[in-house]
């Protein structure tokens, strides 16, 4: 049962033109930004650094910054993200081999080693107390250069928030996200939980 109810998706003019770019990602306006109107300065900072930190800049694929979401997100056991992040995956991109076995990029030959580096420090990165260390620092410098460590320590950030806003807000998670959840991660026994 959500905490509090999203508001309709036309509450807000602004909010509703700058939540077209979730139309591209998940293909429907998230019940997260839709709640978050409810302070409509919320939501607008919210897209707009969003659209920011998903963009890309680097190396760092689209479908990759997915999978460092639901990385993050898995971490601390988000089930609303977890789904999110492995829809907006699959519709960015990501090889269906690396959606079929994402619980197992450590060691699931889809996955390169550049894509672990990342992958690991978004684990490293999501843990309470941080565990991002010098040998997590050292295997980013072998396969990425500073500006794609931004990048990536962006989504993860971006996904702390959302993490801690989902989880606690119990945000009533929409079917399409169900639907992916159900698919690539119930396998390992994911549900919507309270979502």
């Amino acid at each position: 049962m959500a905490l509090v109810i999203p508001l309709s998706p036309n509450y807000d003019a602004d909010t509703q033109q700058l939540a077209k770019f979730f139309n591209e990602t998940l293909g429907f306006c998230p019940n997260s930004v839709l709640t978050m109107q409810h302070r409509p300065a919320i939501s607008k900072a919210f897209i707009n650094l969003n659209k920011a930190v998903m963009a890309n800049e680097g190396r760092v694929t689209s479908a990759l910054k997915r999978m460092i979401a639901w990385v993050s997100s898995n971490a601390t056991g988000c089930r609303y993200c977890q789904a999110h992040a492995i829809r907006a995956a699959e519709r960015y991109g990501a090889e269906q081999e690396q959606l079929d076995n994402i619980w197992e990029y450590r060691t699931h030959p889809a996955f390169s080693e550049a894509e672990r580096a990342a992958l690991d420090f978004s684990l490293a990165a999501s843990q309470v107390p941080n565990a991002v260390d010098e040998k997590i620092k050292q295997r980013l410098y072998n396969n990425w250069d500073e500006g794609e460590i931004v990048e990536m320590l962006g989504v993860i950030s971006l996904f702390g928030y959302l993490n801690r806003w989902n989880d606690s807000m119990g945000t009533s998670i929409e079917k399409g996200a169900v639907e992916s959840g159900e698919q690539y991660l119930g396998k390992h026994g994911w549900n919507k939980g309270k979502h």
